[in-house]
């Protein structure tokens, strides 16, 4: 018998100790923790190295004045006062130097010192006798020279917080959101006696509605964002804000099958869904209006009571349409209600004692994501309705349905601009 020869390396083998150093070098590796420490402290190091040596000072032009940027958070309305509470988002400290009230220059107080770091905040009490119902402009200016103006459209003395004023703003709230969605609701028995091109029509309605809604929103977002300071970059703030609640909400609508979609139990999850895309709207409604009374708006405010009551009585047809088919409990169209109209409560609320416009860019924000989602889900039932009947999604009947939408919402609302 042959014995077999022995195998060879080959000759793409590589040649013995050629891969040591590697070998080396991954055998001798530092843990884990280590390795994911190591890049962050020689980030810090260089952070360190451009904060305490200054190796871009070769590119400061001297002479030209610092950017500054100073931020109105607060203004409230008191007897014979004005007091001012601001912000610096500026890289650099800052210092107030003169205060004007209707161009006029005024005594003034500000604590707690009138330089302000980055970041930092203070309180400016303004001694000035102001004139209710007429407008004011409130202008600061920094050591270096800039102004910054606040103007205050109608003056009002500015409720101060207690037990009082917290029902006070709390009914508001209901006022605005949940009795109107419930008077909405009370529609529900009508719309059930409609017939299936009925039917579409009320929900093509609703896409109509939250297109309006969206973009109602989406501005409101905008004009606030751009009252927050700038380091906090505002817009961004609210697009990103949008994109999480709009994926959060993708999410959890995902795990639903197909099939029970177009059950009841799909269509009243819907309807839910519609309800937290316009109590998240309603909530940026209330902070509007707690802010309006809070910052010594009150006629405004008032205005925009009247107007918002008008214009969310339509969202409760909106949310009732994708149930029409149904019998919800009682308990289901109070559940809804609260879902829709509850969070102008909340956001009263906020406005009243708390309004921050970082706090309403985020919750704004939150709102454009949540009602984008919701106008995707109606469309899908709607698409699921037509292909069931054999009827082309796009026709007179939808389109009619979704301009009515729109144009009742902008009708509305002109009332409240």
């Amino acid at each position: 018998m042959d014995t077999p020869e022995p195998i060879s390396a080959g000759r793409d083998a590589p040649p013995a100790g050629r891969d040591a150093p590697a070998e080396r070098l991954y055998k001798n590796n530092p843990p884990l923790w280590l390795s994911a420490l190591i890049p962050f402290v020689l980030l810090a190091a260089l952070v360190a190295i451009f904060f305490f040596t200054n190796p871009l000072a070769i590119f400061k032009t001297g002479g030209l004045p610092p950017v500054e940027s100073l931020s109105f958070e607060r203004v409230e309305l008191l007897p014979g006062q004005f007091i001012v509470t601001v912000f610096n988002g500026s890289p650099d400290a800052l210092t107030i130097a003169q205060v004007t009230v209707d161009d006029a220059f005024w005594e003034w107080e500000i604590a707690p010192a009138a330089e302000l770091s980055r970041f930092g905040r203070a309180t400016i009490t303004i001694h000035y006798d102001w004139v209710q119902g007429e407008p004011h402009a409130i202008t600061l200016f920094t050591a270096s020279g800039t102004p910054f103006t606040h103007d205050i459209a109608i003056a009002a003395e500015t409720p101060r917080p207690g037990l009082t004023q917290f029902i006070a703003y709390g009914l508001l709230g209901i006022y605005i959101g949940l009795i109107p969605v419930g008077l909405g609701l009370l529609w529900f028995p009508a719309m059930r006696r409609m017939g299936r091109k009925g039917l579409n029509f009320l929900l093509a309605l609703t896409v109509g509605l939250l297109v309006f809604l969206l973009i109602d929103t989406a501005l409101e977002a905008m004009e606030v964002a751009g009252g927050v300071a700038g380091v906090f970059q505002g817009l961004p703030l609210a697009m990103f804000a949008a994109l999480l609640s709009w994926l959060a909400i993708m999410a959890v609508s995902g795990k639903q099958a197909e099939a029970e979609r177009d059950s009841s139990g799909g269509r009243l999850r819907i309807a839910a869904l519609i309800a937290l895309g316009i109590g998240l709207h309603n909530l940026g409604e209330g902070l509007a209006v707690g802010a309006a009374f809070a910052l010594g708006e009150a006629a405004l405010g008032s205005f925009l009571v009247i107007g918002f009551t008008l214009h969310n009585v339509t969202e409760g047809i909106g949310i009732a349409a994708p149930v029409t088919k149904d019998r919800p409990s009682l308990k289901s169209f109070i559940a809804l209600a609260a879902l829709a109209g509850l969070p102008a409560v909340l956001g009263a609320w906020v406005g009243g004692f708390a309004y921050s416009p970082l706090l309403a860019t985020i919750f704004l924000g939150v709102g454009v994501g949540a009602i984008w989602q919701v106008i995707v889900e109606v469309g899908r039932l709607l698409i699921r309705d037509a292909e069931r009947e054999g009827l082309p999604v796009v026709s007179w009947l939808n389109v009619g349905g979704l301009l009515t939408g729109i144009a009742v919402m902008y009708m509305t609302a002109f009332l409240v601009k």
